[in-house]
């Protein structure tokens, strides 16, 4: 049971350790992870500043979370695309836009959110 533990212990220290170069990484060359990064920090904000009921300041703060992580993911695709081939192609184009795609309808979730949030706050 110890050496499991202990495993399961390094499995996740590296997989810490793995998430964070790859943080670090997409901050250092990524403007928009930057710029979703303070989005995110100002709804973070606005949501513990307004008398919002705890599920819906939960719903605010997920999906900004959220936008982060399908901006990472994009970033990962465009990456990976662009090491494959240097070359304009029409599924590597697909792929990319598939990605932006993805990070635009995760953060008009969490604009949606916000919309129905705020709505309740001021017509209720």
């Amino acid at each position: 049971m110890r050496a499991w533990l202990a495993a399961e212990g390094r499995r996740f220290l590296w997989t810490c350790i793995w998430s964070w170069r790859g943080w670090a990484a997409a901050w250092a060359s990524e403007k928009t992870l930057r710029q979703w990064t303070l989005v995110n920090g100002l709804s973070a904000v606005a949501a513990f500043w307004l008398p919002l009921e705890g599920s819906e300041r939960a719903l605010i703060l997920a999906l900004g979370l959220l936008i982060l992580a399908a901006e990472l993911l994009n970033t990962g695709i465009e990456v990976v695309v662009d090491y494959i081939s240097t070359e304009q192609h029409p599924m590597a184009a697909k792929a990319k836009d598939c990605g932006s795609a993805g990070v635009a309808l995760t953060a008009l979730a969490g604009g949606v959110a916000w919309v129905v949030v705020l709505w309740r706050l001021w017509a209720g």
